[in-house]
Order: structure tokens, then C-alpha cells, then sequence
């Protein structure tokens, strides 16, 4: 990975769900909804407390996590497209 987050950040791949419904029917890329899955590709040191020492991180590499809607920015490396997102924009993780 030529990307690696700094602090409480994490890097991530994006996990498009299937782009036609239970019944069959295609939904064109202007009907979809803003994938909010992806697996984490890199993540960070962890954000440095007031005592000087690094809080762990919720995440690990492999994990595919749920994100907040409009968080992170995408970025775009060797044809590949990921997101960097700040640990606080993860909601869960997929298990």
C-alpha cells in the first residue's frame, strides 16, 4: 500500500453493494446510494493523548467496516480508489 494514515486515520476500500435489486431490476449510478461499506486497508498510529501515549485504534487492517454517510475524502492511487476517514466516522464493524 503506497498510502499510509497519519494519527487517527485509516484507509479503506470501497465495498459497492449490488447494483440491481432482489427482484432483478438495474439501478443506474445516478439512483444508487453513496456506498458507506469498506474494508480497511492501512490504518494509522493512533491519536496521541494529553500524557504523551497513542490510544489504540478500534480498527485492523482486513475489517470491513460501516462509515457515516459524507465522511472522509477519496483519493485515488495506482488505478485504485480509497477513502481516508478519521476513526471517529467509523460506526461499526462487519463481522
Amino acid at each position: 500500500m503506497a498510502i499510509k494514515p497519519l494519527g487517527d486515520r485509516i484507509v479503506i476500500s470501497i465495498i459497492d453493494d449490488a447494483e440491481k435489486t432482489s427482484g432483478g431490476i438495474f439501478i443506474p449510478d445516478s439512483a444508487k446510494e453513496k456506498p458507506q461499506k469498506g474494508k480497511v486497508e492501512a490504518i494509522g498510529a493512533g491519536k496521541t493523548l494529553d500524557n504523551g501515549e497513542r490510544e489504540p485504534m478500534d480498527v485492523k487492517v482486513g475489517d470491513v467496516i460501516l462509515y457515516a454517510k459524507y465522511s472522509g475524502t477519496d483519493v485515488k492511487v495506482d488505478d485504485k480508489e480509497y477513502k481516508i476517514l478519521s476513526i471517529k466516522d467509523v460506526l461499526a464493524i462487519i463481522e
